[in-house]
């Protein structure tokens, strides 16, 4: 099925820290869990901590795992201990560099790619495409931070592509049905936006953004 006759908007909750927050995450129906491998993220986990987080995943829940900027070596440092499902790769990797992770880590990823002003997008997804990135994720651009910036670029500018393109930045309860409605987005990923503070998820918060997937996803398919 291709992304543009889709019936359901997928949605992962990043930057999960805690296992009430994985708890939350399942029980409002999410189909994927982040978690950041990225020391300088406020919402980075270790691994220690990942395996105790993955203990109460059930089967169907992916665990995606996000890296910035590190080696093959070091990804399947982390494979060899959290069996994560998917690799976002969310910083400067070239589409070279990402082959060679997949390689070596025998793992399906894709990349995150920050849409700055004058970037040609389009282009720019192409390369990772033809690279074997299983999707794109496109997520507003900011000058020092890799994601959770609580910004958003204009989503009227989202392309129509034949890869599954993923939505982020600034992604909130409120807006969620109107980021789908706009983008057509194979899949939508949050992290601040269902925060009480950095690293904390809110249940509640949780719980409005997938009731807003599940009605942007419906009106969608009107």
């Amino acid at each position: 099925m291709s992304p543009s006759n889709q019936k359901r908007t997928r949605a992962k909750i990043c930057g999960i820290t805690r296992i009430q927050d994985v708890q939350a995450v399942v029980a409002a129906g999410a189909d994927a869990i982040g978690f950041v491998f990225f020391p300088p993220s406020p919402r980075h986990v270790t691994v220690a901590q990942v395996q105790e987080l993955a203990k109460v995943i059930p089967p169907y829940v992916q665990m995606v795992g996000l890296f910035v900027n590190a080696s093959a070596t070091e990804i399947q440092d982390v494979l060899d201990c959290v069996p994560l499902d998917v690799l976002q790769l969310h910083g400067d990797e070239t589409p070279e560099q990402c082959q060679e992770i997949a390689r070596h880590c025998k793992r399906r990823w894709y990349k995150a790619i920050q849409v700055k002003p004058d970037l040609d997008v389009i282009a720019e997804i192409q390369k990772y495409q033809a690279a074997g990135a299983s999707a794109v994720l496109l997520d507003a651009w900011h000058p020092e931070l890799k994601g959770g910036t609580g910004h958003q670029f204009d989503w009227s500018k989202f392309p129509k592509l034949d890869i599954p393109l993923i939505l982020a930045g600034g992604l909130t309860p409120d807006n969620v049905i109107d980021a789908i409605h706009t983008t057509g987005a194979f899949a939508v990923d949050v992290s601040g936006g269902v925060e009480s503070a950095k690293g904390i998820k809110d249940q509640q918060l949780i719980e409005r953004f997938m009731q807003g997937v599940q009605r942007g996803s419906a009106k969608q398919c009107d």
